[in-house]
C-alpha cells in the first residue's frame, strides 16, 4: 500500500504529482550534467564513488587528524611509488614480461584531452553564469549571491579550509543521493512547509499587522 501523508486536512497520496523542490523541471541527474560526475555524485557507479570518498576521507584524516605536512606526505608517496615501480620492473624482467608504462597508464593523451575539454566547458559555463549574476540584471539573485558568499566567509572563519572543503564534499556526495532516493517525500514536505509558512504569515498579517492603528493619510495639495 503506498504511503499517505496527512497534514492540516490535506491528504497526500504518492500517486499524485508533487511540486518539485525549487520549482525545478529537470531530474537530479540532469542538474549535475548527466555524465560521469553525476554518476559519481548520485552513486550510480558505487565502486568509483566509494573509492573517491575513501580517498578524500584518508586525505582529510592524514592532514587534519594526524597533522601530516604536505611536503612530507608527497615525498613519502613518491618513495613508495618508486619502490613499487622498481619491484614491478625487475619482476617483469625476471618473468619475461613487458615493463610497466606509467605515462600511458596514468595519463594517456586521450584521457588528458577529454579532461581538458570537460574542464574548459565547465569553467566557461561557470564564468558565464558568474558574469550574468554580477551584471545585476536579476537584482534579487545578485543580492542573494552576495549574502550567501558573505555567510560562507563568516562560517569559513570558524573552520579550517580543509575541514570546510571536506564537509562540503560530504554534503555533495551524500545529500543529492539521499534526495534522489526520497525525492517524493522531500518534495512533499517542502511543499507542505512552504504552504504552512504562507498561511502563518497570512494569519500574522491579518491578526497583527492589519490591527495596528495608523494615522489618517493626508492628501497632498497640488497648486
Amino acid at each position: 500500500m503506498p504511503p499517505r501523508f496527512i497534514s492540516a486536512g490535506y491528504d497526500y497520496d504518492e500517486r499524485q504529482p508533487a511540486a518539485k523542490l525549487f520549482g525545478r523541471r529537470r531530474t537530479i541527474h540532469q542538474l549535475f550534467g548527466g555524465g560521469k560526475v553525476a554518476d559519481i555524485v548520485l552513486w550510480r557507479n558505487k565502486h568509483l564513488s566509494g573509492v573517491i570518498l575513501a580517498g578524500v576521507t584518508v586525505t582529510w584524516f592524514l592532514f587534519e587528524v594526524v597533522e601530516y605536512h604536505f611536503l612530507t606526505l608527497l615525498c613519502q608517496f613518491f618513495i613508495a611509488a618508486m619502490l613499487l615501480i622498481f619491484i614491478w620492473s625487475n619482476g617483469a624482467a625476471l618473468l619475461d614480461r613487458s615493463p610497466p608504462k606509467i605515462p600511458e597508464i596514468i595519463l594517456s593523451e586521450r584521457t588528458f584531452r577529454e579532461f581538458a575539454i570537460y574542464l574548459h566547458a565547465r569553467l566557461s559555463r561557470f564564468l558565464v553564469i558568474f558574469q550574468n549574476v554580477a551584471t545585476g540584471r536579476d537584482l534579487r539573485l545578485f543580492l542573494l549571491v552576495i549574502a550567501s558568499l558573505w555567510i560562507l566567509s563568516v562560517v569559513g572563519s570558524f573552520f579550517s579550509s580543509l575541514n570546510l572543503l571536506y564537509l562540503g564534499y560530504l554534503c555533495v556526495q551524500i545529500l543529492p543521493a539521499l534526495y534522489e532516493r526520497y525525492e517524493r517525500e522531500v518534495d512533499h514536505l517542502a511543499f507542505m512547509g512552504s504552504r504552512d509558512l504562507k498561511r502563518l504569515f497570512h494569519r500574522f498579517d491579518t491578526n497583527v499587522l492589519n490591527k495596528i492603528p495608523r494615522g489618517p493619510i493626508k492628501e497632498k495639495k497640488y497648486r
